[in-house]
């Protein structure tokens, strides 16, 4: 697949509409204060010359209070205007930092689930806090190197031009040495800051995967596979980095050496004129001071050049990532224009799955699959792994969209409707119930104002108070990260009080009572009943024994359905249902 650039001009333009523009007064009033900052650089190279030819002499004393005081004015002046010009430009990359950070995951979370599927998690992170954070502080250099040291060194060449042009030529001998060598070290900078980028997010993903995986990590004894994986990684990071550094120290470094070049012309052409009388000290003091004083603003802004290229890398990873569309029709659909009638309008709509066909890459996981959920019964899905099933799920919701084929719920196909009111049809428990580092009470309300009657009786239908009861700070108390400080059984149940807030007419069970013990599979068991009731339901379970209830049992192999019937008319069928039901209860 190929990869999209971006020009330099395409990523100013962008990023100043995008994320500058509401900030433009602060970047005003910022850019005049270091300017006021730039140009007393130049005012005091000024101050040379009278400092020479008519201070340091007989009857100087008297004017020589008032340069001195003049001179430390604008020190006080320079430190003043550093100060109120760091605080706005602070002020300028923070807010558009965080603004484009919330850009990025507002888009991120309309992408559809195959975005997810071939990107790490670790990866995204890195896109969002990695990229920004590279962003938010080179453009505040950028910013403040154009416009202090922009400004400054303007400020210093008409002092030099005012004395003598000529001079000023000879100091600028050996600038169009610096062209070619700018260009390709430009070209360098930014080839390397995305290689180091890319690695980046791959260091971010070891890590995301090494933390959730810690105790198996530690079980098998892998730590030290784990940290040659890493480790390999960040030595690719080092040796970007390094080359990172070489390139951006290139253009100072020429710097240096044409400003050497022009000192020396300046040296001899000028150095002549004083000692033959046709220059002043004074005025060869005040050049030679302005010629000095451009000397660390030309560095810095010789090595703003390096500075873009790397905020370009990030730039273009951002907005690679923002440029992503989702493959999902829906998300073009207003949630306006799909609520203007409702999704359905029956309480427990029935569901149809019509040759729907869906592929991984080249993979076929569903192939022209059909058939038909009742309205208001309980029908499940079993089958070996890879069979299709969670894929049946991802599809119904719009997580993923199918290749072919239609699924209508009620009377209304789901390519009708925006994904947000697609998914208001659903309540989902799964095996890995999404639980936050949150109160509990906020795990459950998920920031809804409920009365407290209609929780409480949420509460008492999951089974929660049973264990809320239990706790010190009750509601209150913290689940942990992924909800490390609950059991099994307990995140379950606020998952499906969680699911009984959120009232809808179709309910997805996926796993729901797996790897729980008997005394907490017993609780939530009784509480998905209660869930169940006049609801259309779906379930996926590899546990036959929790769907022998089942008004429809729906037999996949290889994407396709090819059974169904309930628990008895299956087995009497004798196909692959009697067989996965022999395997496991004989075991």
């Amino acid at each position: 697949m190929q990869v999209q650039s971006y020009e330099s001009k395409q990523l100013i333009t962008r990023y100043w509409r995008d994320s500058l523009r509401p900030y433009a007064g602060l970047m005003t009033l910022a850019f005049a204060v270091m300017m006021i900052e730039g140009s007393a650089l130049g005012a005091l190279s000024y101050l040379i010359e009278p400092l020479f030819d008519k201070v340091f002499t007989p009857k100087g004393q008297p004017a020589l209070v008032w340069v001195g005081l003049g001179i430390f004015g604008l020190f006080v002046l320079r430190a003043t205007c550093s100060i109120i010009s760091k605080y706005l430009m602070a002020r300028v990359s923070q807010g558009s930092a965080t603004g484009m950070q919330l850009t990025m995951l507002r888009h991120i979370l309309t992408l559809d689930g195959t975005f997810f599927l071939k990107n790490a998690p670790g990866a995204l992170i890195d896109r969002v806090q990695g990229d920004t954070a590279a962003v938010q502080q080179i453009w505040a250099t950028l910013l403040s190197g154009i416009g202090r040291d922009g400004v400054a060194l303007l400020s210093l060449m008409v002092v030099a031009v005012s004395i003598d042009p000529y001079w000023t030529l000879a100091a600028l001998v050996g600038t169009p040495l610096l062209i070619l060598p700018a260009a390709i070290l430009q070209k360098y900078i930014r080839k390397k800051t995305g290689q180091m980028r890319h690695q980046s997010g791959l260091r971010a993903t070891r890590l995301d995967e090494i933390f959730h995986a810690i105790n198996a990590i530690k079980l098998y004894q892998m730590e030290g596979y784990q940290i040659a994986r890493f480790g390999a990684i960040v030595h690719k990071i080092v040796r970007a980095e390094l080359r990172m550094a070489l390139g951006r120290s290139g253009l100072p470094a020429l710097i240096d050496i044409v400003t050497g070049l022009g000192f020396f012309a300046v040296l001899m052409l000028g150095g002549h004129q004083v000692i033959e009388g046709g220059r002043t000290t004074g005025e060869f003091m005040a050049f030679f001071t302005a010629m000095a004083l451009t000397f660390q603003p030309l560095r810095r802004l010789g090595d703003l050049s390096g500075t873009w290229q790397t905020a370009a890398a990030s730039l273009e990873r951002i907005y690679r990532l923002l440029d992503t569309k989702p493959s999902d029709p829906r998300q073009n659909i207003s949630q306006n224009q799909s609520a203007q009638k409702p999704a359905t309008d029956q309480a427990a709509p029935d569901i149809r799955f019509d040759k729907v066909s869906f592929s991984y890459d080249e993979t076929a996981v569903l192939k022209e699959l059909s058939f038909h959920a009742p309205a208001g019964k309980m029908t499940a899905l079993v089958g070996a792994s890879g069979a299709g099933k969670s894929s049946v799920f991802n599809i119904l919701t719009g997580l993923i969209k199918a290749k072919t084929g239609n699924v209508i719920i009620g009377q209304r196909a789901i390519l009708d409707l925006s994904n947000q009111t697609l998914r208001k049809m659903f309540a989902v428990v799964s095996q890995e119930s999404a639980i936050f580092d949150e109160s509990l009470i906020e795990n459950i309300v998920l920031g809804q104002d409920i009365p407290p009657v209609m929780l409480a009786q949420v509460l008492n239908a999951a089974h929660v108070t049973e264990f809320i009861d239990k706790l010190s700070d009750g509601l209150e108390t913290q689940a942990g990260p992924r909800g490390s400080a609950l059991s099994g059984g307990q995140r379950q149940r606020l998952a499906i009080a969680r699911a009984l807030l959120r009232d809808a007419p179709i309910l997805l069970l996926d796993e729901a009572t797996s790897a729980l013990d008997a005394q907490s599979e017993t609780l939530v068991a009784e509480a998905l009943a209660k869930l169940r009731t006049g609801r259309t339901t779906l379930v996926i379970a590899h546990s036959l024994a929790t769907v022998r209830d089942a008004d429809l049992i729906l037999v996949m192999d290889k994407g396709r359905v090819v059974e169904q019937g309930n628990h008895d008319s299956l087995l009497a069928q004798d196909g692959l249902y009697a067989t996965l039901c022999r395997l496991q209860f004989s075991n």
